[in-house]
């Protein structure tokens, strides 16, 4: 007969696929920050030299600058989530 302290520990293994997709819950979140350290990154080294000379350091943010911003607002909602303390329903069979 099983103990009431081995039942608990057996209750709370997770399978492999649980233990997945805890990463990836903790993984999204990486993505709007590394791309906000890359845009500040990308503006302050000064980016990719303008084609016009004449209109050179006008604008600090360059392409690649907008394209980081731009990419780190689209990674904002797991951090929108996290913050309200909303979660995600998966469906699983």
């Amino acid at each position: 007969m099983l103990s009431s302290d081995q039942t608990r520990r057996s209750a709370s293994v997770e399978k492999p696929a649980d233990n997945a997709a805890n990463i990836a819950d903790w993984l999204c979140l990486a993505a709007a920050p590394t791309f906000a350290i890359m845009a500040v990154v990308t503006m302050a080294s000064g980016g990719a030299e303008t084609i016009c000379s004449a209109m050179q350091d006008v604008f600090p943010m360059d392409g690649m600058a907008m394209m980081y911003l731009l990419m780190c607002a689209f990674h904002l909602p797991p951090w929108l989530r996290l913050i309200s303390g909303r979660t995600v329903k998966s469906e699983q069979s």
